[in-house]
């Protein structure tokens, strides 16, 4: 008897050896891996900034290095005063349409997405679908009939013509309308019995309570803003007044021009803004987008 429960003990601590070897083995296989995404991850920006701080003549070199040999921080003093680059009026334009369209299309889209969820109509559903298929629309297509409008208007090279297309969008609208539609109607019932309106229940109650969708879509808002080319360099075409960091950063590469430290650091410096806005907002990126929930 003794025999057999000695061993089922060692049985027992055998198994639990190789239990915990395997998770040991598992850990180290996910860490592994992980820390081979973040250095994926991280090298691009490492060759941003390796660059940014080495001089043309380095950086087209045969011979690789780690680290430059002296850091050239005067690289940066001389992207500021580049006279036939403006950074610093791009950085500016950037952050203005940015931050306008982050407001704009906040508002515009839970206002229309309140509306469809909440607001009895017998057309909220056949405009909800139009606004949809709006999504399926390619941008090319837009993009020629939009540019018409904004020359017609004389907005060409001016920064309403940078921002009043990009005021409204339909995928937000969908996000905030599927927000809405999970959102509590006892919370909404009681302000109407406070007398408030529709109006009054969606700014007062409905919005506040919206936060994590807002501060979700609003960073991602943010960084397709900040990130957009295309239609700046055509909008700003005539006007260096005009033009975003994206358009500034590409007149350091042309075919008349090739100033490739200038260009490296001012990516350096123009994606800060959008690395410090990620990791500030992640968590509620992630939060906002898994509340909406899916119903018709």
């Amino acid at each position: 008897m003794a025999s057999v429960t000695s061993e089922h003990t060692h049985t027992q601590r055998s198994r639990r050896r190789t239990f915990n070897l395997e998770r040991v083995i598992g850990a180290v296989l996910r860490y592994g891996f992980l820390i081979i995404l973040s250095i994926l991850f991280l090298l691009p920006f490492y060759i941003i900034v390796k660059n940014g701080l080495s001089t043309d003549q380095e950086i087209t070199s045969f011979h690789w290095s780690f680290w430059p040999s002296t850091l050239h921080f005067e690289n940066i003093t001389e992207l500021f005063n580049d006279p036939s680059a403006p950074f610093a009026t791009g950085l500016m334009n950037s952050a203005i349409i940015a931050v306008t369209q982050v407001v704009g299309q906040l508002f515009f889209a839970s206002l229309a997405g309140y509306g469809l969820a909440r607001i009895p109509s017998r057309f909220a559903k056949p405009l909800f679908y139009a606004i949809l298929a709006t999504l399926l629309i390619p941008g090319a297509v837009t993009f020629v009939p939009t540019y018409v409008v904004v020359a017609y208007l004389g907005w060409v090279s001016t920064l309403q013509g940078l921002i009043v297309p990009g005021l409204f969008n339909a995928f937000n609208t969908f996000i905030f309308r599927q927000t809405f539609l999970n959102f509590p109607r006892d919370l909404e019932d009681a302000g109407r019995v406070d007398g408030l309106n529709f109006w009054g229940v969606y700014w007062r109650i409905a919005l506040p309570n919206s936060v994590p969708i807002m501060v979700a879509l609003g960073a991602l808002t943010f960084i397709g803003s900040w990130n957009s080319f295309l239609w700046p360099l055509v909008i700003g075409q005539s006007d260096s007044t005009s033009y975003t960091v994206q358009v500034v950063l590409s007149t350091f590469l042309t075919a008349q021009t090739i100033n490739l430290h200038e260009l490296f650091i001012g990516a350096a410096i123009g994606i800060l803004p959008l690395v410090i806005i990620f990791l500030i907002m992640q968590r509620y990126i992630v939060q906002g987008v898994t509340q909406t929930g899916i119903r018709g």
